[in-house]
């Protein structure tokens, strides 16, 4: 008889069995509580970046999304399409922090546990947001914006 992974041999004893099974689920709900507990820790992260001199400050969470944007005094003497660039350059600074961190609550509530998992997510958080510092700039053309719909665009014959 072939036993599902992790129940090693039949056992012969129904009362043995049972607290074998006890265990494994006691093991399962251990694993989804420390899951739980990674996941809202992570939840909870923020992440402070500044732009060098002093005009943008921005706060982003473990998601990326900016949470908080700030601008020092020293903005009101800065061009609003530098202005513009700083922000979305402290944004990138704050975010490419977001691995490492995520990373220190991963370690610190599974231990060595499930290493391909952790793997898999902090890969994913690092091409999400990489270090501008390092990131390569030969991705390829910048983005466009989109271009606005012909001015003539009925939406009966192209609602979309």
């Amino acid at each position: 008889m072939t036993l599902p992974a992790g129940f090693g041999e039949p056992a012969r004893d129904p009362d043995q069995a049972e607290a074998r099974m006890a265990a494994w689920a006691q093991g399962l709900a251990d694993k989804a509580a420390r899951y739980q507990e990674v996941g809202q820790r992570t939840e909870a992260l923020r992440l402070t970046a500044s732009s060098p001199d002093g005009a943008v400050r921005v706060t982003v969470r473990a998601d990326g999304a900016l949470e908080d944007l700030e601008f020092g005094d020293r903005a009101r003497t800065v061009p609003l399409e530098r202005l513009s660039g700083l922000v979305m350059e402290t944004v990138r600074q704050a975010q490419s922090g977001i691995a490492d961190q995520v990373a220190g609550v991963m370690a610190e509530g599974l231990g060595d546990e499930d290493a391909q998992t952790r793997a898999l997510v902090l890969d994913n958080l690092r091409s999400r947001f990489p270090d501008p510092e390092t990131a390569d700039d030969d991705d390829g053309p910048a983005p466009t914006a989109r271009e606005a719909a012909p001015a003539d665009d009925d939406e009966e014959d192209r609602p979309w």
